[in-house]
């Protein structure tokens, strides 16, 4: 048994080094491939029968895995779409064969980094076939989640749908001061006119006169307006809206509105401070104020001042191109300035990273020892954040892995001299019978 078991243990020590020099070469020949997870190699030994005065050599056994867990250094790149994690966490793509699947039957993959950018058909992809998968965001740019622990919601991300954007004017900020000396007596009761951009459904510009015309008493000071709205986009000629302001002369919230009247056409929050009308396009939203507040609508002894008028939306715009941000959420970007979200990127976690099962192209896929994947927003529970810009460098270490190269093959020619050794042994013992 002690010859046989000890040509036996110099034949699994060959095994086992030559497996350990497989994974040595595989680390190095990837040493410069973005994403790749260095492979380590683990010996447990195997104990057979033993006894008093006896001995069986049972061997090596051994192990490799992937060291999914590792986090390979950060590089700076000039494009937007690299992306990668700052920490735990996978980005979830999906091969060319589930690009046209259905949710359900969509092949799930999970890497750690990617080079995406457009194909023909405008969806985000990796030379090598990946497809970035993402929860689509709805038209206002809100996200919604329809589960995290299932892939079933997400979607392969195609920036091509949102080519082209418009965005409806829904609120104005009126940062005006109308000069208080014309509600005094005596005054000459002028009106002040202000025109107004905003956008229509279509991204059209388009133009709000708001006149105002100060209530002139007979003695003292009314410290009233009347605003008047009048939309170009219909008849600029005929009301559409207007409404009474009342500003108070306090010592301490003089020049703060004091009262609103809504008049046809117009109503007012008080807690909010908008005033509601509606052009031809749509209701919109003017921000006046509330009473005491100090703004954005005040009367003070100055001139006529539109101090800072603001107003949302945005007209036609091309798209320019994407960007995401550190909590995974994709922004198109148009050429008007205008920026919407339309897709989130989630981070993918399972229990154990090791787990995961090896796939080309630095993919991995779940398993039974990596356990079920949960689906986080970036940068929250144990995930990192995403980034763009930048791509996550390869595990290896090459002097690490050179001197590995050493060590194994010091060991194989120990082991294949075991085996030289046992049969010049047995050699011996056959010569025993000339």
């Amino acid at each position: 048994m002690g010859l046989s078991s000890s040509l036996n243990a110099g034949v699994t020590g060959l095994a086992v080094n030559a497996t350990k020099l497989a994974t040595i070469s595989d680390n190095i020949a990837n040493s410069e491939t973005f994403g790749y997870k260095r492979s380590t190699t683990e010996f447990t030994n195997l104990v057979l029968e033993q006894g008093t005065g006896t001995y069986t050599a049972g061997g090596v056994r051994v192990a490799t895995f992937k060291n999914v867990a590792q986090q390979g250094a950060l590089i700076s790149t000039n494009n937007s779409t690299d992306l990668s994690i700052a920490g735990r966490g996978m980005l979830p793509v999906t091969p060319i064969t589930g690009l046209n699947s259905t949710a359900g039957d969509r092949p799930l993959q999970l890497t750690t980094t990617g080079s995406f950018s457009p194909d023909e058909n405008g969806f985000l992809r990796t030379l090598s076939g990946l497809f970035l998968l993402g929860w689509p965001a709805n038209a206002d740019g809100s996200v919604t989640v329809p589960g995290r622990d299932s892939p079933a919601g997400l979607e392969p991300v195609n920036i091509t749908r949102n080519r082209f954007t418009a965005a409806p004017t829904s609120k104005i900020d009126l940062g005006v001061n109308l000069p208080a000396s014309e509600t005094l007596a005596g005054a000459s009761g002028t009106s002040f006119n202000l025109p107004v951009e905003y956008f229509d459904t279509l991204g059209r510009s388009q133009t709000l006169t708001i006149e105002f015309t100060p209530q002139v008493p007979a003695t003292g000071a009314s410290n009233t307006w009347t605003a008047t709205i009048f939309d170009h986009a219909a008849d600029p000629t005929v009301p559409i809206a207007s409404f009474d302001v009342t500003f108070d002369d306090a010592a301490v919230t003089g020049g703060s509105i004091a009262t609103v009247t809504a008049g046809a056409g117009a109503s007012y929050d008080p807690v909010t401070g908008l005033v509601g009308i509606a052009v031809a396009s749509g209701p919109i939203d003017i921000s006046i104020g509330t009473a005491g507040s100090g703004g954005p609508l005040t009367q003070l002894s100055s001139s006529f001042s539109p101090i800072s008028v603001l107003k949302d939306g945005a007209p036609i715009g091309s798209l320019s191109g994407v960007e995401i941000d550190e909590q995974g959420f994709l922004e198109a970007i148009f050429d008007n300035g205008f920026r919407r979200t339309i897709y989130q990127i989630p981070v993918a976690d399972v229990p154990n990273l090791n787990g995961l099962t090896s796939q080309s192209n630095q993919t991995f896929e779940i398993s039974q020892s990596s356990g079920d994947v949960f689906f986080w927003d970036a940068g929250t529970g144990p995930v990192g954040t995403t980034l763009g810009f930048s791509l996550s460098e390869s595990t290896t270490d090459i002097a690490q892995e050179l001197t590995d190269l050493i060590q194994t093959q010091r060991a194989y020619s120990s082991n294949a001299k075991i085996i030289q050794t046992v049969d010049e042994m047995l050699q011996e013992t056959t010569n025993l019978k000339r």
